[in-house]
């Protein structure tokens, strides 16, 4: 696009982790010290067992199971095992891998312990060892492929099963999900053609749909639940402002023009793969994902919704994306289709169930960014009629819900809009 990145200073691979560390361990002081301060640590210890014992099926938040500050400290640590295998693996710290990481930490406020996570971990190592290959050239698949873990929480904790067996299903059932969700991904690819940002979100729908069918039909009900927490908590709103004013500082500390730059990343369509750190570099990239954070959070505020686990999962998902496909241009006429379409089927946009959708259904930006707006204002309209009833398809299991919807809203869309296109 003959964009110059020659302003931005260089910045080593560490000190990109080093970035990410600071997150995860932001929520780890913060969840230790509100704990020390306000109560006894036992209460913390308790709240995360409970939240590893929980069945964590959509919609199940963790501060309402766990509390604040043991909510802290289990997305502190999911975040520090991803640093870790950064880390060790010797990862590129691209746009992609941004958008996974703080994608995994968003969701570690619901949905995704470490208990739930580490089979389908294991299941994709075991697959790099079948084909041969580097567990590094799949850790960001099966970071998104995490969307799955409430599956293995469902069939360990829900009393489905017989507790001498369930345990044993659910690590088997989370390897295999592990195993498969990386040759599945890329041909589900092809259906929205990159049209749907969250396409492991859409692989994990068809997949959740395929196993929740399987334990239907031996007489196994599987249904979403709606465990959110309905009071606001200040300190998780100056958290993540530190954490957005932060970006801000480092996008420019590495680039004194990244605002002036800023425009430049909305010539970029989005579509998958739109990698914003190659593109217009971090400096801008950390500029963008302040930006929308910023917005998406004032948004959630402005219309009196509450900053639970789901909202914070999208409210992050969000930021990570800001580095990889979104940004306000493409992503706007989307989320203004959605709150159109809720506002007309008399739904209450402070709901957390509307936020989400809201927050989510950038998940379908690159179809504004390569339609135009209208076409992309559709998209949302037809998101939120979708996405509020594909839940019960997969009961729950796919913490994406959002993608799954997405990819459908693409899959279908895409084909019809270029064929009135050709005529």
């Amino acid at each position: 696009m003959g964009f110059s990145i020659t302003s931005e200073k260089d910045l080593s691979r560490v000190k990109k982790l080093f970035i990410l560390l600071s997150i995860p361990v932001l929520f780890l002081v913060f969840g230790i010290g509100a704990g020390i301060a306000s109560k006894d640590f036992t209460d913390i210890l308790s709240g995360l067992v409970d939240i590893n014992l929980s069945p964590t099926i959509l919609i199940t938040d963790f501060i309402k199971i766990g509390g604040v500050e043991a909510t802290f400290i289990n997305v502190a640590i999911v975040g520090l095992i991803n640093i870790y295998f950064m880390f060790k693996y010797h990862l590129k710290i691209n746009g992609v891998l941004i958008a996974a990481f703080f994608t995994v930490l968003g969701f570690s406020f619901f949905g995704k312990n470490i208990y739930n996570i580490f089979p389908i971990y294991l299941g994709g190592y075991l697959y790099t060892k079948y084909q041969k290959i580097s567990f590094k050239d799949i850790i960001v698949v099966i970071m998104f492929g995490t969307a799955l873990a409430p599956m293995i929480s469902e069939i360990s904790f829900s009393g489905i099963l017989h507790p001498a067996a369930a345990v044993s299903i659910a690590i088997i059932t989370g390897i295999f999900i592990g195993f498969v969700i990386v040759p599945l991904s890329s041909h589900m690819l092809r259906f929205h053609d990159g049209y749907n940002l969250y396409n492991i979100g859409f692989t994990s729908g068809i997949i959740g749909t395929v196993l929740t069918s399987i334990l239907r039909s031996f007489g196994i009900t599987v249904q979403p639940v709606h465990i959110i927490s309905e009071q606001n908590h200040s300190i998780i709103v100056v958290i993540v402002i530190i954490i957005l004013i932060e970006l801000l500082f480092l996008g420019l500390i590495i680039n004194r023009r990244a605002i002036l730059d800023l425009p430049q990343i909305f010539s970029y369509k989005g579509r998958l793969v739109t990698d914003f750190t190659h593109l217009v570099g971090y400096g801008v990239t950390f500029i963008n994902m302040s930006l929308i954070g910023f917005l998406s959070l004032a948004y959630v505020l402005l219309i009196g919704g509450i900053v639970n686990g789901p909202v914070l999962a999208g409210i992050f998902t969000v930021i990570g994306f800001g580095a990889f496909g979104k940004h306000l241009k493409n992503s706007i006429p989307i989320v203004v289709g959605v709150i159109v379409t809720a506002m007309f089927f008399g739904y209450e946009l402070n709901s957390t169930g509307i936020i989400i959708s809201v927050l989510f259904s950038t998940t379908l930006a690159p179809i504004a960014g390569n339609y135009g707006a209208i076409v992309g204002f559709f998209a949302g309209v037809f998101h939120m009629i979708l996405v509020t009833n594909v839940g019960v398809i997969h009961g729950g299991i796919n913490l994406y819900n959002n993608g799954f919807s997405g990819g459908l809203v693409a899959g279908l869309l895409i084909p019809v809009v270029d064929a009135f296109r050709k005529e």
